[in-house]
């Protein structure tokens, strides 16, 4: 440790820049030195160049702010819409990994556009203009895609669907689950190995411990006050091969039990390292 507070401070830049925004955190409790280069810009650069430069660029670097840091970090508790507002875009705090979360206008809704099985409304809790409602239907089919020359290289993913559930929700307890490749898989044979998810009623979640002790996955709710359950896994590769060209799609349906279902609000699919 000695050796390391005797370096000059390009190279303790150097170091830390090759790390992670955690691991930078936790630097700077070692010496006053490491704490300067914590700071620094040099480092936070490295980060925002690395995970996310080419959206940053036409939205947050035109907010003035006094340090790459801080907009690291904002980029961490808050988000950016892209796309026309059927996007948004932020990081994940402690790798720097990039987060993305499709709009329910952009995914793929069985029977969306016809206004006796859905509607859309706007939400001032929703950070996309528009929000996708249940009315009535029996059949339910949600898909959500994202290349994954988008996502962070190398990097393991988990696909989630945000929603809401209205006070008189009904109908909606279970749905399969599945995550594919598109140019790998095709729908029929990913269908086959979905896994059940459970939807609790509007005043039942699971923590935490308990969802990793049930064989289905369960709801749980969001620190933006919206719920998520967990879709499927995947490892992005990226840049290692004709993979990085391909589509990450997200499903989830209820296509075998018939009866009526009503009360789900879709926010979006939300992929997400883990």
């Amino acid at each position: 440790m000695n050796h390391l507070m005797k370096l000059p401070e390009g190279c303790i830049l150097a170091i830390l820049s090759l790390t992670t925004p955690a691991d930078v955190a936790k630097s700077s409790a070692v010496s006053k030195g490491f704490k300067s280069a914590a700071e620094s810009d040099v480092v936070w650069e490295r980060f925002l160049d690395d995970h996310g430069d080419e959206f940053i660029d036409s939205t947050c670097r035109l907010t003035i702010r006094a340090t790459k840091k801080e907009l690291f970090l904002s980029l961490c508790h808050s988000h950016i819409l892209l796309d026309g507002g059927k996007l948004s875009f932020s990081l994940d705090r402690w790798s720097g990994n990039k987060c993305f979360m499709v709009a329910a206008k952009t995914l793929s809704i069985e029977w969306v556009d016809n206004p006796r099985h859905w509607e859309w409304t706007a939400r001032p809790d929703s950070r996309f203009p528009e929000v996708a409602i249940l009315k009535s239907a029996r059949w339910l089919d949600i898909r959500g895609k994202i290349q994954l020359k988008m996502l962070s290289p190398k990097t393991n993913y988990a696909a989630y669907l945000v929603f809401k559930l209205m006070n008189n929700t009904y109908g909606i307890k279970t749905l399969n689950a599945v995550v594919r490749l598109m140019n790998q898989e095709s729908e029929n044979e990913a269908a086959k190995r979905a896994t059940s998810v459970y939807i609790p009623s509007t005043s039942r979640f699971f923590p935490k411990d308990k969802v990793r002790s049930l064989n289905e996955k369960c709801a749980n709710m969001r620190v933006d006050g919206w719920i998520e359950v967990q879709l499927g896994k995947f490892y992005n590769k990226g840049g290692d091969g004709d993979d990085d060209d391909g589509e990450i799609e997200a499903r989830s349906m209820e296509i075998e039990r018939l009866h009526d279902k009503s009360g789900l609000i879709v926010q979006g699919i939300e992929f997400r390292p883990q």
